[in-house]
């Protein structure tokens, strides 16, 4: 796309040159017009001087020779039945009847005839003007004839004497439109660049135009605009800030909690309806149904149990009951409890005896999080190690892809968003609190579809 100096100058360009153009082509063909009529009125004069001196001629082939040396023009004496009586340039009586010939036919008419023909003769293109002339015995034909080149010759030294104007006139066009085009990108750049430092919040910017009045009446008000702009910018970044903070948290919790509740509460309203309407329903069905219905009610207890842990996490209302204990057992202790849960799997515990001054509550809720995605998220063995005081929880699951490693620990987030799991997305949220306040931090490495390691520190956490 051109700019606004670019179309200025293209525009201002083609118009002149257009211009130009139509004035070269009506001159072109005037002044052509003009050289061929100036001499077709030489030769007319000189006709009249000829015919002046006619009657007193006795050596006709000598005067029109004479003619030709003085005046350069070919002189051709004609008689009427067309028969050449005299020629300056060649011979006579090799010369065909010239009775047919344009100019001869219009000056038997009109007494004058004019024409613009090739000679056979010469093998040049002629300028050929005829007078009928009356002698006293008979009537003749002076004819005088110019080489069309000649002419043409005059005429193109006049017309590039005006090729030359007309080259300086574009030069001195050209100059002056792209002194003017300066101008006019440097008012434009100054204006271009102030706009960008205001995109980039630099309200402090300055902006100089100094050759177009127009570009002056813009600044001032680009200057006005940017003084509202900077006392409403500072109150408007912080509002944003809290409404988009607001909007995302109520946007997240709504959409967890409609998404995770919507299966377990169509199981329980599935089988109360089932045997609302079947009263004569086996009791060992009856009973499994109960079961089934106690068992997603339990699932919905926990789902709010982990949102209310959650919310008082972010709140920072929870406070921390350290004691001395043994990680190992609270270990052993997890992957029993965990074990009942998914009775298929093994949980493999490779803890030796190390005691820690932490809060059991909160680390056995980080170690239950951790196994229980290794189980979700796996179909072989989950290994629980401690080494060089460092607890992790290893799988050989489904992995997580590179783009989700930085979102993997943000609330709300599933690996897998198409499968119910009783997870809202906040357990490895709650894992990264937790272990903020146990002055500890979780490390995660994985490689798509081939497993999992969470880890985290417990050299903090060890009894001084």
């Amino acid at each position: 796309m051109l700019k606004i100096h670019q179309i200025f100058i293209v525009k201002f360009f083609l118009l002149f040159v257009s211009a130009l153009f139509i004035t070269a082509v009506i001159s072109y063909f005037s002044l052509k017009s003009m050289v061929i009529e100036h001499n077709k009125n030489n030769l007319k004069n000189v006709i009249e001087i000829i015919e002046i001196n006619l009657d007193s001629v006795k050596d006709i082939d000598k005067y029109v020779t004479d003619i030709h040396k003085k005046t350069l023009l070919r002189v051709t004496i004609i008689d009427n039945s067309g028969l050449v009586l005299a020629e300056s340039n060649i011979d006579k009586y090799k010369m065909n009847n010239h009775a047919d010939r344009d100019e001869v036919i219009q000056a038997k008419k009109s007494k004058y005839g004019e024409a613009i023909r090739y000679s056979l003769t010469l093998n040049v293109d002629f300028l050929y003007f005829v007078k009928k002339v009356h002698m006293p015995h008979k009537d003749i034909y002076i004819r005088l004839s110019i080489s069309l080149q000649e002419v043409m010759d005059e005429f193109y030294m006049l017309w590039q004497k005006l090729i030359f104007v007309f080259i300086g006139i574009v030069i001195i066009s050209t100059y002056i439109s792209r002194a003017m085009s300066k101008r006019i990108v440097y008012d434009i750049t100054q204006i271009t660049n102030y706009l960008d430092e205001i995109s980039n919040k630099n309200y402090k910017a300055v902006v100089r135009t100094k050759y177009f009045y127009e570009f002056l009446q813009i600044s001032l008000l680009l200057k006005n605009l940017v003084k509202k702009l900077s006392k409403n910018d500072k109150k408007k970044i912080k509002n944003i800030a809290k409404l988009r903070l607001i909007n995302k948290q109520r946007n997240d919790i709504l959409s967890a909690l409609s998404h995770e509740f919507k299966n377990p509460i169509a199981s329980i309203i599935g089988y109360a309806q089932t045997i609302e309407e079947d009263p004569d329903m086996p009791s060992k069905i009856r009973n499994k149904f109960l079961r089934k219905i106690s068992s997603n009610g339990d699932k919905i207890s926990k789902m709010l149990d982990r949102l209310a842990m959650s919310v008082k996490l972010d709140n920072g209302d929870l406070e921390l009951k350290k004691s001395v204990f043994d990680l190992s057992k609270v270990c052993k202790e997890v992957a029993t409890n965990l074990q009942s849960k998914y009775k298929d799997r093994k949980i493999v515990v490779d803890v030796d005896e190390l005691v820690v001054n932490s809060d059991k509550t909160m680390l056995e809720l980080v170690i239950i999080n951790l196994v229980d995605n290794a189980l979700k998220y796996s179909s072989d063995d989950v290994r629980l190690t401690l080494k060089d005081n460092r607890l992790s929880v290893q799988d050989k699951g489904i992995g997580i892809k590179e783009d989700d490693l930085e979102k993997i620990t943000s609330k709300f987030f599933r690996v897998n968003k198409n499968s119910w799991d009783n997870s809202m997305g906040i357990g490895l949220a709650m894992v990264t609190y937790v272990l903020k306040l146990l002055d500890s931090s979780i490390e995660i490495e994985s490689e798509f579809d081939r497993g999992s390691t969470f880890s985290f520190s417990v050299l903090d956490m060890l009894e001084s």
